[in-house]
């Protein structure tokens, strides 16, 4: 058994606009593709043409989307914050860093969460270029960094 210590760097960004419109503005720039239908491509050239179709404008797509908050207003009701944890990538650059580094695929796609609070809607990521730092592959770390300038740019876009 190994174990291995990983440090990660989160990004946030707090804001002022409702967690509706943070959402909106985050779904507006990714893909929502049909994920079954997507591996359904015969050959991989037929999958990258695919994906560089659905990717919405920030050249990411959404897996799928887990509504934390549902399971809280069910116990608190209605006036519970709301809180959604929403999983996102694009399975070539997944790709281009598991080559190098399978453990890669732990954290990609990647997630996002949106949360409600009294000082904002915050919006959370976790660079993936961080967790991969201790693998000391230099060609994944490189895929990581933008991976994580995409992320960082969807959300500081949706947020300001």
């Amino acid at each position: 058994m190994a174990i291995r210590e990983i440090q990660v760097q989160r990004f946030n960004v707090t804001s002022s606009k409702s967690f509706e419109d943070v959402v909106g503005r985050i779904d507006g720039a990714i893909g929502h593709p049909d994920m079954k239908e997507l591996l359904r491509a015969p050959t991989y050239s037929d999958l990258e043409r695919a994906i560089s179709k659905l990717v919405g404008p920030s050249g990411l797509m959404e897996f799928t989307r887990f509504d934390l908050g549902a399971i809280l207003r069910l116990e608190r009701g209605t006036k519970v914050p709301k809180i959604l944890r929403l999983v996102v990538g694009n399975p070539l650059i997944m790709k281009r860093m598991v080559e190098h580094v399978p453990d890669a695929g732990s954290y990609a796609p990647v997630t996002i969460l949106i949360d409600e609070r009294e000082d904002g809607v915050h919006v959370s990521y976790d660079r993936v270029a961080t967790l991969l730092a201790s693998y000391g592959n230099a060609e994944a770390l490189a895929v990581a960094r933008d991976l994580d300038s995409k992320v960082e740019s969807l959300l500081t876009a949706a947020t300001s």
